[in-house]
């Protein structure tokens, strides 16, 4: 079993920089580490595949790789099989894991990435997909796929695009905090709300916050932590 290498964003786009621009220098390392040339880019969480696509390509080919789209190959099953390294894209959580159902990816997915070390680049939803389930999405569920069970990369819940709670709004509403704690009473599991602008990094048994801000984690019946750029997450790799 080779290690697993996992990268995955809260986001593509954070404002002041451009598509990818934040994490260029985490991704270019994390790519030629693993002396990957070519990235199979799935993009099923967006309408457009070509326009998706296209912007990713236009993005990694100046750094130096090669994107193929993932809906160009006559056998998704087999481009998977062949690939370098996965990148899922963002957009609507739902859409995408019901593609990847649809097209029986998700036990592909799993082996290539847990089992054969093939590189997986998730940004959004592609990181909500390598989660244990996409329960703590912020999407609205315009589709349904037949589990909210996901890819299980790795063994808690991200929130991506984590709100800290406003205390200056006047509405009055739930925040974002209040959801997920809502999930974790249900599901009594760890959620890691990324701050746009962070990615967690996971090399074989251990994990690091990446990026210029704080993440927070959410734990069952516990108070909230907080966790600084750089810090060692290896601990939510635990499965108990």
């Amino acid at each position: 079993m080779a290690p697993r290498s996992i990268f995955l964003l809260s986001s593509s786009r954070v404002h002041g920089y451009e598509f990818l621009e934040h994490a260029k220098e985490h991704l270019k390392e994390f790519l030629s580490k693993r002396k990957v040339k070519t990235v199979l880019f799935i993009p099923y969480a967006q309408s457009d595949y070509n326009k998706y696509t296209e912007l990713v390509e236009n993005t990694l080919k100046p750094w130096g790789y090669k994107v193929e789209g993932i809906h160009a190959k006559s056998n998704p099953i087999q481009a998977v099989l062949q690939a370098e390294a996965l990148f899922v894209g963002g957009g609507n959580t739902f859409v995408l894991l019901k593609a990847l159902y649809d097209a029986n990816l998700i036990p592909i997915i799993r082996e290539r990435v847990l089992q054969k070390g093939i590189p997986y680049i998730g940004s959004s939803a592609g990181t909500n997909v390598a989660t244990l389930s996409i329960h703590t999405t912020n999407d609205m569920p315009v589709t349904f796929p037949p589990s909210f069970e996901a890819l299980r990369l790795v063994p808690f819940n991200i929130n991506p695009h984590y709100l800290d709670p406003d205390a200056t709004t006047c509405h009055k509403g739930e925040t974002r905090d209040e959801r997920i704690n809502e999930f974790i009473e249900y599901h009594k599991k760890q959620v890691l709300g990324l701050r746009e602008g962070t990615a967690l990094l996971v090399e074989g048994d251990i994990a690091t916050l990446i990026g210029d801000r704080n993440a927070k984690l959410f734990l069952p019946n516990k108070e909230q932590a907080e966790f600084a750029p750089n810090s060692d997450m290896s601990f939510l790799l635990n499965k108990t």
